[in-house]
């Protein structure tokens, strides 16, 4: 009877283990496939990255070609993204919605003088 328990245990053990190498197999796969993902994704930001380096170039061409000062624009534009972003959220959306009411307003009294 001993012999019995032993080989039911060794089975038992014997099933459990082949469960978790296929748990094992499994999250191999996953990581195969995360890491593919990512090789894809890193790809896709290089390659986004040059494009907008290309863009910011030509933008910068063209303000130039109108008589603009385009380092100087960029640099402003990321002045007033680095506050944005350091402003609490309430402040922030105050902001915004001021900001939106006067492209209302601007644009109310545009279309009054465009219909006059």
């Amino acid at each position: 009877m001993g012999l019995g328990s032993t080989a039911k245990k060794i089975q038992g053990l014997s099933d459990r283990a082949e469960a978790m190498y296929k748990q094992v197999q499994q999250l191999q796969k996953r990581i195969i496939g995360l890491e593919e993902e990512m090789d894809d994704t890193h790809e896709t930001v290089k390659r986004l990255d040059h494009q907008l380096t290309e863009q910011r170039a030509l933008l910068v061409a063209i303000a130039e070609e109108q008589g603009l000062d385009g380092e100087q624009i960029l640099a402003d534009a990321a002045i007033d993204e680095a506050e944005l972003e350091a402003e609490p959220d309430d402040e922030g959306d105050a902001a915004i919605t001021e900001a939106e009411g006067e492209s209302t307003e601007g644009s109310d009294a545009e279309t009054a003088t465009s219909a006059e």
